[in-house]
């Protein structure tokens, strides 16, 4: 079997974004593009602090608790103030928004620009003794007409971003992204020190056989829940697949990072939920740099994302650190959820 001759055409993310740009012409200035760079700069420098965490000492409580009152981590810490500094230094944000940060920051008049970037700079920090895979998460906004920079241009529904992503480390850094034109998946190679194009224009299935929910909280979880679990934990072997054979069961993958769960859902279809319950009265996820942007991106690769409810996108946030109900995956397995929501009458209908 003859070797198999590496690319000598490679697509890195910042040939991608370059692309993007000239799609757009004459409307485009280039500031989102340098934007974006920035973001894929602070994407290297933590996943480079994530691989020697624990060599450097950066594994363990620094001895403070975020807004969330959530204990922080070393590693949270440093993740954030390299997107702050990162992000200020691109002299193309004026307002960012941080998990980390109770209030958000407001750049000053002669480093800003005209985006605000909402963002959690390591969903999942608390799984990285265990090797378990941790990401940052982002969404980009344009700050409204005549604004310098102020809460009202964050506190927008998630529909009107212009760009949202993630990336993902672990036995390799993964960064997708969205600009409105479909999802594309980069890969950094280490040796180049570069993102390279493996997973062109992501498409979830439209159905999936996995179920992404955090199962220990369901004694706790509202009755649509339940029931739409247990019909897929156990369906009706009365009805038949495509094959004519009975329906099986999904199967339940749930790792406790989002970005690795919804990372998952993106490739292989099936649903990631996070629902509000009993005990989580609003949910756990947040709105603003967690569920939009996961949301964004989970439709523009031609799923659904959903409260329950209502289009998550479609949302209108009031506080910049709000919480809500999350699911998200393959368009039918979210219809199929967003129908045990619906009252008798609505069913019907």
């Amino acid at each position: 079997m003859a070797e198999q001759v590496p690319s000598t055409d490679l697509i890195t993310l910042t040939r991608h974004i370059l692309a993007e740009q000239n799609r757009l012409g004459a409307a485009a200035t280039g500031d989102l593009t340098m934007l974006l760079n920035a973001i894929q700069l602070t994407s290297k420098f933590i996943a480079t602090n994530v691989r020697k965490a624990r060599l450097i000492n950066l594994v363990g409580l620094a001895g403070e608790t975020n807004v969330q009152g959530e204990e922080q981590k070393k590693l949270d810490i440093l993740s954030n103030d390299i997107m702050v500094n990162a992000l200020r230094a691109s002299r193309k944000t004026a307002v960012l928004v941080s998990e980390e940060l109770e209030e958000a920051v407001m750049i000053e008049a002669d480093k800003r620009g005209k985006y605000c970037v909402v963002f959690d700079p390591l969903d999942g920090s608390s799984n990285i003794d265990a090797g378990v895979n941790i990401g940052t998460i982002f969404g980009v906004y344009e700050i409204q007409p005549g604004s310098q920079g102020t809460l009202a241009d964050v506190l927008q529904p998630g529909s009107t971003m212009v760009a949202a992503g993630y990336t993902m480390y672990g036995s390799s850094a993964n960064l997708v992204l969205s600009t409105g034109n479909g999802v594309n998946g980069f890969t950094l190679d280490q040796g180049l020190g570069e993102f390279i194009l493996t997973h062109p224009d992501i498409q979830i299935p439209k159905r999936g056989k996995i179920y992404s929910f955090n199962e220990g909280n369901s004694m706790y979880f509202h009755e649509p829940v339940i029931n739409y679990l247990n019909s897929i934990k156990y369906p009706d072997q009365s009805i038949k697949n495509g094959q004519g054979k009975p329906k099986a069961p999904y199967s339940s993958r749930y790792i406790g990072s989002m970005v690795a769960d919804v990372h998952r859902t993106l490739l292989y279809g099936g649903i990631f939920g996070y629902p509000d319950d009993k005990k989580s009265k609003k949910g756990k996820l947040r709105l603003l740099y967690e569920a939009f942007p996961m949301a964004y991106l989970t439709e523009q690769a031609g799923g659904l994302a959903t409260t329950g409810t209502k289009r998550i996108l479609d949302v209108m946030p009031t506080d910049i650190h709000e919480r809500c109900p999350v699911f998200l995956g393959s368009k039918e397995d979210v219809e199929d959820l967003m129908s045990f929501y619906q009252t008798p009458t609505e069913k019907s209908a």
